[in-house]
């Protein structure tokens, strides 16, 4: 590729790149006539989300700040997925070897990659994994921890505060259903991530037994509902029960979080349900479609919505003065449920709209931020100039 095309494809990143984000709008929020009445659960806490548009479709004391067990497991396999490299070699120290709690049997000095200490970590939620992780990645459960707050800090999770990788009780330490909803939307974007959590039983090297590890996954839901993929059991005696669960139906992934919970399985199969079947993905604009002669949308824009609700979506056109300097974008097609803004598409002159990678398409983590559009910049920038 020339200087002059990755100079446009720059140009064309940066002017877009901000508008493939969904805002995000409560379920809760509209007409109440418009929603159908949802399961509700046991929980203390409970959140039901879509992951495509990042709308919460069902919440009950979604803010409030509560120890989250092993579901803190959530942040540490993705920022250790950011921050590290899948095939390092992970040594296990002394504050790993024997750590308290779940474990997956690591032994003092046994070195093992990052990927299968993820997958120990994921499946079978081995406290000795999350030390071994962070000191790693981190320098020390410290320095990880630190890693942790800033990522929770650029996905806009206002009610999450993170002590330790692994998720036993702390001082401080502590997350809401909705922020570990957005959370866990935004992991299942990182196909490494989504692989982990999906898989039923893993086999590694055991470098000190003549067989090989084993890991069966706690999550029952896997075995148990039809499209489940992900996500991650938790429990201590302060949190209770708590669970993070995904599924895909029809092409639509659905997230559902409980904290202290003690019927969880049985809640989330009654909310996946819910969510299936009253708020289907519809896709409200196609990449390419002709919005006015000679202009096309530059991205698609899907939306979890009810039937009612359908007849409720808005469109307005915002168009800018044809410029060269724009290589061909002239603006945006701005998206509302009701009054409620909700999304926006950018707009191109046909036959300029920039083949953006799948990365910048349709995905979300947060339904009120654009979390990770600067990082996601910088790696288009660096895989411009890559050459690769």
């Amino acid at each position: 590729m020339t200087i002059t095309s990755r100079l446009r494809l720059i140009s064309l990143l940066a002017s877009c790149l901000l508008l493939l984000y969904p805002l995000g709008v409560q379920a809760k929020e509209q007409d109440k006539g418009h929603i159908p009445p949802s399961p509700g659960s046991h929980a203390h806490a409970v959140t039901l989300m879509d992951v495509t548009s990042g709308r919460i479709l069902y919440e009950h004391n979604g803010d409030e700040e509560l120890p989250i067990a092993s579901l803190t497991k959530i942040m540490t396999a993705i920022v250790a997925i950011e921050h590290g490299r899948l095939s390092d070699k992970v040594k296990v120290g002394r504050a790993a070897y024997g750590k308290e709690g779940s474990s997956i049997y690591l032994h003092l000095g046994e070195e093992m990659t990052l990927e299968n200490m993820l997958f120990g970590l994921m499946l079978r939620s081995g406290n000795d994994a999350a030390t071994a992780i962070a000191e790693h990645v981190g320098g020390s459960e410290e320095g990880f921890a630190r890693l942790m707050n800033e990522k929770a800090s650029l996905l806009g999770l206002t009610h999450s505060q993170f002590q330790n990788p692994h998720g036993l009780d702390a001082k401080n330490h502590y997350s809401s259903a909705n922020d570990l909803a957005k959370l866990t939307a935004y992991a299942l974007h990182n196909p490494d991530f989504r692989e982990i959590v999906k898989t039923q039983v893993k086999q590694a090297p055991n470098p000190n037994d003549p067989w090989d590890y084993k890991w069966i996954n706690k999550n029952k839901m896997l075995r148990f509902y039809e499209g489940a993929d992900g996500v991650k059991t938790g429990y201590t005696k302060i949190a209770k029960r708590c669970l993070v669960s995904s599924a895909t139906r029809n092409g639509q992934q659905l997230v559902v979080v409980t904290i202290n919970d003690g019927d969880d399985w049985n809640d989330h199969r009654k909310l996946l349900d819910y969510g299936f079947a009253h708020f289907p993905l519809v896709e409200i604009v196609k990449k390419g479609q002709t919005v006015q002669s000679g202009i096309v949308a530059g991205a698609a824009f899907k939306y979890a919505l009810n039937e009612a609700e359908t007849e409720l979506i808005e469109k307005k056109l915002v168009l800018h003065e044809e410029n060269p300097l724009r290589f061909g974008y002239r603006g945006e097609l701005q998206i509302s449920l009701g009054e409620q803004p909700i999304g926006k598409v950018p707009l191109y002159k046909r036959g300029s709209v920039p083949a953006a990678p799948k990365l910048y398409q349709q995905v979300y983590s947060s339904t009120d931020h654009k979390p990770g559009w600067l990082r996601s910049l910088q790696d288009a920038l660096r895989a411009l100039f890559s050459g690769d």
